[in-house]
């Protein structure tokens, strides 16, 4: 009993003087500031990555195991791409924007990769493509280069910034809702940080 109880106390919780719960989205400006530090540093392969996860507004889950095919036609980065969520098992659609086109041409050129192959390989064995945990340490890595305090964002920060953007702009719930591929718009409502009743509030008024 007493070796029971001695245990019990000395257990730390895994989540003590951590940061939990929702993860904050990027600002405008702190977009910017990541995506100059890349292009200064001449990381090909991160700026592809950074841009496509906030045009895509994937899971972690899914972005790392995109593949070439999944986002060109022949040799060029379509302007749009359909993904089947591995959560939801429902397809998304996202468009890829100029920039992000360009960057990934430019990764896919430098490191030869054939359409099959995953956009982001892994550097374990046992995992072709990068893995959501290497993907997370390279998130809290651009979070901090330009000085913010990475435990308040995540692999989430990626998915929710142009989601967020998008919202403050058009307060259309129904959009946003349809562009995160979420079933329910109480899981759109949580990524939003609004009010339940002021969302469904307003996506009664956006109905037609």
């Amino acid at each position: 009993m007493e070796a029971t109880a001695s245990n019990s106390a000395a257990r730390v919780p895994w989540n003590k003087d951590k940061l939990t719960g929702q993860k904050s989205p990027l600002k405008l400006k702190e977009i910017w500031a990541i995506r100059i530090r890349l292009q200064l540093g001449a990381k090909t392969r991160d700026l592809a990555m950074f841009n496509l996860a906030i045009d895509s507004k994937l899971r972690a889950c899914d972005l790392t195991k995109l593949r070439v095919r999944d986002v060109c036609l022949g040799t060029r980065v379509a302007p749009r791409a359909t993904v089947m969520q591995q959560k939801t098992q429902r397809p998304v659609q996202f468009e890829i924007t100029e920039q992000t086109r360009d960057s990934l041409e430019t990764w896919i050129k430098a490191a030869a990769l054939s359409p099959s192959d995953y956009l982001f390989a892994g550097r374990i064995h046992a995992s072709p493509h990068l893995s959501t945990r290497q993907y997370a340490r390279i998130v809290h890595r651009w979070v901090k280069s330009i000085g913010l305090d990475d435990t308040a964002y995540g692999t989430h920060t990626m998915r929710r910034t142009k989601a967020s953007l998008i919202y403050r702009r058009t307060k259309n719930l129904r959009a946003v809702q349809l562009l995160l591929g979420h079933t329910k718009l109480e899981s759109t409502v949580r990524y939003l940080g609004i009010e339940v009743d002021d969302a469904l509030e307003m996506a009664e008024q956006t109905e037609v």
